[in-house]
Parts: C-alpha cells; sequence; structure tokens
C-alpha cells in the first residue's frame, strides 16, 4: 500500500528527544485496514519512506488511533525539519510475507 502525506513534525520529549511526523487521520484509517497483514508486533507497521531525496526504512508507531513516523535525525537534519514544519512523506506500508523488489535503505545515504 503507497501513501503520500503532508504532517506535521512533532517533538516527543523523554530521556533524548525525538521527533515524528504525525500521520493525518485520513491516511491512518487506509494503513488500520492493512495494520494486520504489516504489523510484527505491538501494532508496529514497518514503512519505506521517502522525504526529499533521503528514502528510509522504518516503522510507524501507534498512538491515539493513528500513527506517527519516526524522524531520525539523519533525515530530519539534512531536510531542516524542525518541530511545528509541515513535511510531505511518500511512504509506502511494508506487507509481511510479501518479497520486495529492493533491499532496505541506509537512512544515513540518500536512495
Amino acid at each position: 500500500m503507497h501513501v503520500v502525506f503532508t504532517g506535521r513534525v512533532i517533538e516527543w520529549r523523554g530521556p533524548a528527544p525525538f521527533y515524528f511526523a504525525a500521520v493525518p487521520e485520513e491516511q491512518a484509517a487506509d494503513i488500520r485496514e492493512v495494520a494486520a497483514m504489516a504489523t510484527y508486533g505491538w501494532g508496529a507497521v514497518p514503512v519505506e519512506a521517502r522525504i526529499g531525496e533521503i528514502t528510509f526504512t522504518t516503522s510507524l508507531f501507534p498512538r491515539d488511533r493513528g500513527y506517527l513516523l519516526p524522524l531520525r535525525n539523519a533525515v530530519r537534519q539534512p531536510q531542516r525539519l524542525a518541530a511545528g514544519d509541515d513535511v510531505t512523506v511518500s511512504m509506502t506500508v511494508r506487507l509481511q510475507g510479501r518479497s520486495h523488489s529492493s533491499p532496505p535503505t541506509d537512512p544515513c545515504r540518500p536512495a
């Protein structure tokens, strides 16, 4: 399943700050429909995402019936993304048990 969305970058404060892009409700509802075929446990949904020229693999975190896309510094900093910014993401949900034509990508290198 392929999804394109624009979401707000949020900062989650804890022992160390983490950044996420919030998946809008419309796209989150679509993802929920296939989540059971994709999740590998506790609701995390594996995805391959692209922001600008950077493609990376990660897992969506479920939160309040929606999802958060983690944004590592290797992805966020080259794009100069900060909390409160809107970001456009092109993302493919990686369904379990299906072969993938491309290997996982390194989030530290542009694809």
